[in-house]
Formats: C-alpha cells, sequence, structure tokens
C-alpha cells in the first residue's frame, strides 16, 4: 500500500517535495489556500490585458532550476522559452546609468572603464565565486541541517577557508573594487538574502556569480511559466492538487500527527509536510508540539517585506529595460530603514521590472506593465494614503530617468501589495516577504528544523527553513525534504532522487 503524504501549500518547496516523493512511489495530495499554485509566485491577468507576475522575477541559476527538471527526465525547455536578457539589467544612479552586458567580457571591459584594474579584479572575484557557487550549490545548500556533522566531509573541511563563511560580503567586495558603484552592483544581489551585505557571508558571493556570469534569463509568457512546469512534473508523477483548500488544523496525538483540517473536513496522512510559512503552521499546532516558542520568532532576523505596484501604462515608456533598479539614493539609510530603525524609508531605492520590454504578451499593444518593488520593514504600518506617497516617489524618480511626464496620468490599471497583504494571503510572519535573512547566525544547522522535535511525521519546508530565501533554495529545500522522508519510511531512494 502507498505511502499517504499531505502537503499545505502549492508553493515552490511544496511542489517540488510533492513531485520527488510522489516519483518515489507514494500517494502525494497538496492543498493549497489560493485559487492556482505558485505561493508568492502567482500570476494575474487584468480585464485589459495586463499580465503581471506577482512575486519573483529574476531567473538567476539556471543550471540549479534546469536540475530539477533533469531529475525527472526533462528539459525546461519541453515546458517555456528562454530568453537571455541583454543588458542583464541596468542601475540607476544620481549622476550615470549602468547597464550590465550579457557577454561576461564586456562585463569585464565595462568594469574597467570605471575603474582601472576593476575588470581583472571581476575575473579573480567571479573566479572564487565560481569555486563557492559549485561547492555551496552541491555541498552545502543540499544537507538537511540537523546537525554540524553533516559539513564534516573531507571535501568540505577542505574548502572552508576558500569559502569564506566567517567574512562579510561587504569586507569582501571591498576588497576586490574601491568604487563605490562597482561595490552597489556586486553588494546588489546579496539584498534578496534579508539583510545588510555586512552581515551576510561572504560566501554569498555565489549569487553574482549564479547571476551576472550564468546571465540574467526570463521565461516567455512570464515567471509564472516555471510554476506551471512544476506543477505538471508533479502532476505527471500522480501528485494530486487541491485548490481553494486552507488548511486549518493539524491534529496530533503522543508522537504523531493523525490529521489536517482542510476546509473544515479531517483528512488522515501518514507524513504531513508544510510548504506553508513556519509560524503559521506551528500555531495550527497545540502548544506542547511546537518546535519554536513566540519568543523565538521574535528574536528571528526576517529578510524584509516590500511595498510593490502592479501598473498598466497606455503608452510604451522609452529608455526602460525589463530590469532596473534605482540607486540614487543611499542604500545603508534605506537597510537602516528596514533593519534598525524600521520604519518608512525617507529616500527609498527601489526595482522596476517590466516584461513588456521583452515579451510583448504581457501587455496590449503599445502599452507598458510595470512592477515596482521598495523594500520595507517588516510589522509596519501600511495604509493606502502610505502606499499612494511612495508610489508617487517612485513614479517622479520613473519620470526624472525615462522622460515621460505625469506618468500618473497614463496609469489605466493599479494594484498595490504591501505588508499587510502578505499577511492575509500567506500568513506571513510580520508580513515578511523574503523568509528568514541569510545572516551568519541564521545559517545552516541555526536555521528552524525541518523536522518537528515531537512529532515522527511532521515536515517542514520553504524559506523559513534549509537552504533559505529565493527560489532555487526552495526548489532545492522540497527535494531535501523529500530525501528525509524517504529515508525515514526506508524507501530506496539512491535510484530516485
Amino acid at each position: 500500500m502507498k505511502l499517504k503524504i499531505g502537503i499545505i501549500g502549492a508553493g515552490f518547496s511544496g511542489m517540488s517535495a510533492a513531485a520527488y516523493l510522489a516519483k518515489s512511489g507514494c500517494k502525494v495530495t497538496v492543498f493549497e489556500k489560493h485559487n492556482q499554485p505558485g505561493g508568492r509566485a502567482r500570476q494575474f491577468t487584468t480585464e485589459n490585458g495586463y499580465v503581471f507576475d506577482m512575486g519573483p522575477s529574476w531567473y538567476w541559476m539556471p543550471d540549479i532550476l534546469e536540475s530539477f527538471f533533469t531529475d525527472f527526465n526533462y528539459k525546461s525547455s519541453g515546458f517555456f522559452e528562454l530568453i537571455s536578457l541583454n543588458p542583464q539589467f541596468e542601475m540607476i544612479f544620481s549622476d550615470e546609468t549602468i547597464g550590465i552586458p550579457e557577454d561576461f567580457e564586456e562585463l569585464k571591459n565595462l568594469f574597467e572603464s570605471i575603474e582601472k584594474g576593476a575588470g581583472t579584479q571581476l575575473d579573480k572575484f567571479m573566479k572564487s565565486a565560481k569555486y563557492k557557487y559549485e561547492v555551496g550549490m552541491q555541498e552545502y545548500v543540499n544537507k538537511p541541517c540537523n546537525h554540524w556533522g553533516e559539513f564534516m566531509s573531507p571535501k568540505i573541511a577542505k574548502s572552508a577557508l576558500k569559502l569564506d563563511l566567517l567574512t562579510n560580503f561587504r569586507s569582501y567586495v571591498a576588497r576586490y573594487f574601491k568604487n563605490e558603484k562597482l561595490r552597489a552592483l556586486m553588494e546588489f544581489p546579496v539584498i534578496f538574502l534579508g539583510a545588510s551585505p555586512k552581515d551576510i557571508p561572504a560566501l554569498y558571493s555565489l549569487m553574482n556569480f549564479g547571476g551576472y556570469a550564468l546571465g540574467t534569463h526570463y521565461p516567455k509568457g512570464g515567471f509564472y511559466q516555471l510554476v506551471l512546469a512544476i506543477q505538471q512534473v508533479a502532476k505527471n508523477q500522480g501528485v494530486e492538487f487541491h485548490f481553494n483548500s486552507e488548511a486549518t488544523k493539524i491534529t496530533a496525538h503522543e508522537n504523531e500527527v493523525k490529521s489536517i483540517t482542510v476546509n473544515g473536513k479531517e483528512h488522515h496522512f501518514d507524513i504531513v509536510i508544510a510548504s506553508s510559512d513556519y509560524h503559521h503552521t506551528e500555531n495550527l499546532l497545540d502548544k506542547k508540539y511546537r518546535n519554536y516558542t513566540e519568543d523565538y520568532w521574535e528574536k528571528r532576523t526576517f529578510a524584509p517585506s516590500c511595498l510593490i505596484y502592479y501598473l498598466g501604462i497606455n503608452q510604451k515608456i522609452p529608455n526602460l529595460q525589463h530590469h532596473t533598479l534605482f540607486f540614487e539614493n543611499d542604500l545603508d539609510r534605506h537597510i537602516e530603514s528596514i533593519y534598525e530603525v524600521k520604519k518608512w524609508p525617507e529616500n527609498p531605492l527601489f526595482y522596476v521590472c517590466a516584461t513588456s520590454k521583452t515579451d510583448v504578451s504581457t501587455a496590449p499593444e503599445n502599452k507598458e506593465n510595470l512592477f515596482l518593488l521598495m523594500p520595507l520593514a517588516i510589522g509596519i504600518e501600511d495604509h493606502e494614503t502610505l502606499r499612494e506617497k511612495y508610489l508617487n516617489k517612485m513614479l517622479h524618480r520613473i519620470e526624472k530617468h525615462t522622460g515621460i511626464n505625469a506618468l500618473a496620468s497614463k496609469i489605466e490599471y493599479k494594484r498595490s501589495y504591501c505588508v499587510s497583504d502578505f499577511t492575509a494571503d500567506y500568513h506571513a510572519y510580520g508580513g515578511n516577504a523574503y523568509g528568514l535573512a541569510n545572516t551568519l547566525k541564521q545559517t545552516a544547522v541555526l536555521k528552524p528544523k525541518i523536522k518537528n522535535k515531537r512529532l515522527k511525521n511532521l515536515f517542514y519546508t520553504g524559506q523559513l527553513t534549509v537552504p533559505g530565501p529565493g527560489v532555487p533554495p526552495a526548489i532545492i529545500s522540497g527535494k531535501i525534504v523529500a530525501k528525509e522522508v524517504i529515508k525515514l519510511k526506508s524507501i530506496a531512494y539512491e535510484t530516485v532522487i
């Protein structure tokens, strides 16, 4: 008889775990609160023809994403067309705009033109980052992190010094580059890890390699095509999906989960995996079965929340790329507002994505879809007046950069999304958008555990546990949990995963 597994949440981690477990011979059922898969990576289409990816938009680490499909004897190209962006993105400073070219040799030349010797330094930086990427993504991030002994292999021990685990990212970048703009370019990727570059381990220069060196891509039709592809892989393994189905209680007795309640009905499973927000999942349990107290969560450092605007513009906008970063203001001041002062920033940095620059199917003819994102502290007030105030700030800076006047008057579709929406839609702790920050004190074994300490058949996956925030880590998280479940039940997993 097949092992019955229930999974809460159809985000990347939940679907990944479901696919691997179904392939191993388990009967897997996924319950999703919303009417579609993807979690934070959902997509919506407006009545007037605009298509918006709601969350992730940076298709980085294509080899890691491809490895998921390879595990099931597929290729991503069988599901969607992947377009390499050139430039990968533009970064707007107060006095100039820097575009990151697709070709690495051109990127070296660009760095050299900004700072003498920086081209050679970039080459050195990326060679080291490549090593971290290869070791980190193959050895470190695939560990369940139950104990430090997992990291005691000869290969990991030999590589420890080269991985710069105890060096902070800001100091590390400063070894290579003096120019402030080049430093900002190199520091930008780790902002998505949820902390200041001075608090992130230098190990994460692997993100620079996974992005700048391997390229920035876009799945035609939107990032949601990756969601649909992973769901299809899972369905092909026999996974059953139930949408508009919210889990409201996990019932346990002694040391075992007995059932989960979904839309008022009890469902019994041999094993339960929660891809939902970790803190929220724990609140579905009686207190005596929870891994962590409220005090524990209050002391964690969370990645930011954010203010997002989805805008439909009734004309084309010149001088704007697919990805544009507005970095005219001070990065550290903005970071301080997120982690120290915890208030709305006075002079924010923000990001604009315009998929219609690459894919005309995402906006009506001769029109533009804009996705605006501004990082924010978690748990702060976000009423409509505040949202509109910061929308106007962002629009003003887009106008200045593009030469378009009265941009607000050209908006024919507008929707905002902020802290309270993350809480309402995803039960996200404090309304966080990206999970737990990857600080030194919250890395590997120091992250929340993937297995419940008191219940032998309850597991957790996703951005609040290992490996951490981001789409590739979420997919890897699902695979890690699937392996642990398979080992637990003594299934011969070596030929499966």
